[in-house]
């Protein structure tokens, strides 16, 4: 499977946040750096079809997404994972990831199956019958997680996952993606130990433009000493950031 954005233009209105973006995803964890406003919950949204592009192509499984026909046809095989992700809070945990796995087509006979995996690979097997109104900030966003990740979905779209997760969950975090073969990641994060942990890919955005796209070591071989940040993979993010913004 391939994801490939061809000149994609996106915006708001009148302003344009995404500017001719070329990007091809393949299996495989790709990280999404860039400061706020860099247009990354803009590309996310995109790729999981809610916003059609201004302008240039976007294939999933080679499959060309020009109208609201054809993004449908692609939809079950997409997880997304907003940053602020909405519930039922009535909802249990079970009913919140069941109800995710059924918009994503996985069959009555699968369903429990599912459900049961993905709420163990985010250790949430216990609170299953727990209101979601009642879960910790933690516990809700793995919640989320099983959310995307339910159905074995071929494209796993994730905003700022590890937001409201303490250090062993943000462990468990990591295992659990890391876990996914054979599965498109995007994972986009403020969070550069997250990148250097997980990711295979790295592509750091700003003014809607890929400044860099490559592996995590070539990014680290692009440290700047005399900059801020306490590793080399932070240095050279900042590194690549313009002048005004370098300084802390």
């Amino acid at each position: 499977m391939t994801t490939v954005l061809d000149s994609l233009v996106q915006g708001y209105d009148r302003k344009t946040v995404i500017d001719s973006l070329d990007l091809t995803l393949r299996p495989g964890i790709t990280a999404l750096l860039g400061p706020n406003g860099a247009g990354k919950t803009t590309l996310l949204r995109t790729l999981a079809t809610i916003m059609p592009p201004r302008s240039g192509t976007i294939r999933i499984d080679e499959v060309l997404i020009d109208s609201e026909r054809t993004a449908r046809t692609v939809r079950d095989r997409i997880g997304y994972l907003p940053q602020d992700f909405g519930f039922d809070p009535q909802m249990t945990v079970t009913d919140f990831v069941t109800y995710a796995a059924w918009l994503r087509g996985v069959s009555t006979t699968d369903l429990r199956r599912h459900v049961d995996q993905a709420l163990a690979q985010v250790d949430l097997t216990d609170q299953r019958r727990s209101r979601m109104r009642k879960l910790s900030g933690g516990m809700r966003q793995r919640a989320g997680i099983a959310w995307a990740i339910v159905g074995q979905p071929r494209l796993v779209l994730l905003d700022e996952p590890t937001v409201g997760l303490d250090p062993r969950q943000r462990l468990h975090f990591r295992k659990i993606i890391t876990g996914l073969s054979n599965t498109i990641v995007l994972l986009s994060t403020h969070l550069i130990d997250d990148v250097a942990a997980t990711a295979d890919r790295v592509v750091v955005l700003y003014a809607g433009a890929a400044r860099f796209d490559g592996t995590v070591a070539e990014l680290e071989r692009m440290d700047c000493a005399d900059l801020p940040g306490h590793t080399a993979l932070e240095r050279a993010y900042i590194h690549l950031l313009p002048e005004g913004e370098q300084r802390i």
